[in-house]
């Protein structure tokens, strides 16, 4: 039982980088699709295209950091919490980067219809964006009480 709990905590550790690498990949592949088929369409604004296309990456690098953050030896007292700090700190980022993409697409086929409301377009994702931002520093915040192996 010890190990299971051991193991727990150790993918706690590495679960907010792994799940939220998964939800920015989702994320860049969704609104990477839209800015390539707007790319076929249009003959300018190809820059704006690849860079709403790269905004849910952000999600990946919040989980690094809180990877890093949690990065300590495991012990069946503190792998609860770096268990449930990783794993749901994790599932905000690979919500936040899949949404993020889709609000990005949304973005794209506005602005290759009406490129003169670009800077509104992308307010959705700057949002999500905010929602990720939040689960960052909370579990940043929350990690700081996590006890350290002695």
């Amino acid at each position: 039982m010890n190990e299971f709990v051991l193991a727990l905590g150790w993918s706690g550790i590495y679960s907010p980088m792994a799940i939220g690498a998964i939800g920015s990949s989702i994320g860049c592949a969704i609104a990477g699709q839209a800015g390539i088929g707007a790319m076929l369409e249009t003959e300018s604004g190809y820059g704006r295209y690849i860079g709403l296309s790269a905004l849910p990456s952000s999600v990946v690098i919040y989980g690094i950091v809180i990877m890093f953050t949690l990065n300590r030896d495991v012990t069946p007292e503190n792998a609860g919490a770096l268990f449930g700090i990783g794993l749901f700190s994790g599932l905000a980022f690979l919500y936040a980067g899949i949404w993020q993409g889709k609000s990005c697409a949304s973005a794209i086929n506005a602005f290759k219809e009406k490129p003169e409301i670009f800077g509104l377009s992308i307010a959705p994702a700057a949002i999500i964006e905010g929602f990720a931002v939040f689960a960052f520093v909370f579990a940043l915040v929350v990690s700081a009480g996590i006890p350290v192996a002695t």
